[in-house]
């Protein structure tokens, strides 16, 4: 597959365990965090499928983006920072990891499964942990690397659920157990959420391939109900009493379309534009279109923030991730640089010793066109 861009930079290294307490001490009192993650699914005309989402969050992430090998030993926290669950990974992935984690909070393994963590406030409760079995016990936070490490379609994720439990434990540097649900999508198209409620994960076929945040994915599906009437097929004109009024330019049959930041408003945008986005070949093509659809949700620094803000960081989308599950070659941008870079899986070590860890350095200086000449 021809690249985008150039691929990111990178060395082998294992991938270090750094922490933001610095930074995350100032923003644990702030009530939102990170409410406007949102991600899609699309398909290309080909059967292939690209996934795509933003990451926002009110404190910097430090995410380096990572490949984990096949046969890496890896293991999840329990409470008080005792063992967990551990295992072998089956599969290779590729992603994003945050706080200096070896854990993907976005990412897609060599199967084509691909996915990512979103935040869930007011919503998410796990299990207890005194009442799960450790050895099939997850924290939020790795349930998506155990995801994609083991399975090869959302259908096998889906029947692996009744062995693992996500239990409720404190993460070490935000000092509160991470409000999450995910969302999960394989080479066939196919897309499941899966959400901790009330301590039991909840699992919905997605077939709309659309998420957002709060609230759960159910009451989303309902809320769609308001906005049926929508469509990207311009209004016809309206006749009454021999006077045709005729709509004000392109775009009359969105008229309505909800257009600010809040989760139901980004759920029914993203579906609208998946729902319109004229379908092109697996490849560049479906990769470029993923990219002008992720593009509509980025949040500048200032476009969202509380009445009392003050000095506290404003939530922005540090980065926004598109995955090629058909070519296997996923790509991210970052705030500071909004250029697609890439990984592609079938040119990377995927039985290596150790994970790959790659640091997002940004290049604030666009490129000189003159650089191109012939």
């Amino acid at each position: 597959m021809p690249r985008i861009a150039p691929s990111l930079t990178f060395s082998w290294r294992p991938a270090a365990r750094k922490t933001a307490a610095a930074v995350l001490a100032a923003t644990l009192l702030a009530p939102q965090w990170a409410s406007a993650c949102t991600s899609f699914l699309i398909r290309s005309t080909d059967g292939g499928a690209v996934y795509g989402r933003t990451m926002e969050f009110g404190f910097e992430l430090e995410s380096r983006a990572m490949v984990i090998p096949r046969a890496y030993k890896l293991s999840s926290t329990g409470p008080d920072g005792k063992p967990a669950m551990s295992w072998t990974g089956k599969y290779a992935a590729v992603g994003l990891n945050a706080l200096g984690l070896t854990a993907l909070v976005d990412g897609m393994n060599e199967k084509g499964l691909a996915g990512g963590v979103l935040y869930f406030p007011g919503y998410a409760g796990y299990a207890d942990p005194a009442k799960a079995d450790p050895a099939k016990s997850l924290a939020p936070w790795d349930f998506l690397t155990w995801a994609l490490t083991n399975h090869a379609t959302v259908a096998e994720v889906k029947a692996a659920l009744s062995d693992v439990a996500v239990i409720n434990v404190i993460q070490e540097a935000l000092k509160i157990a991470p409000p999450l649900h995910y969302t999960l999508h394989d080479a066939t198209g196919a897309s499941l959420v899966i959400e901790p409620i009330d301590g039991k994960l909840k699992v919905y076929d997605n077939p709309l391939g659309v998420m957002t945040n709060s609230p759960s994915f159910d009451w989303h599906l309902t809320n769609l109900s308001n906005y049926v009437k929508l469509s990207s097929v311009n209004a016809p004109p309206l006749k009454v009493g021999g006077v045709t009024i005729p709509p004000l330019g392109q775009g009359s049959g969105l008229l309505g379309i909800p257009g600010d930041g809040t989760p139901p408003s980004r759920f029914v945008r993203a579906l609208g534009y998946t729902l319109s986005a004229e379908p092109v070949a697996s490849g560049p093509q479906s990769v470029r279109l993923a990219e002008h659809i992720v593009n509509n949700f980025d949040i500048p620094k200032g476009w969202v923030r509380d009445k009392d803000q003050g000095s506290e960081p404003l939530e922005y989308t540090q980065w926004s991730s598109v995955a090629d599950l058909s070519n296997r070659s996923y790509y991210v941008k970052t705030y500071d640089d909004p250029v697609l870079r890439g990984i592609d899986l079938k040119t990377v070590d995927l039985d290596a010793k150790e994970v790959l860890s790659i640091e997002l350095k940004p290049q604030l200086t666009p490129p000189s066109l003159l650089a191109a000449k012939p």
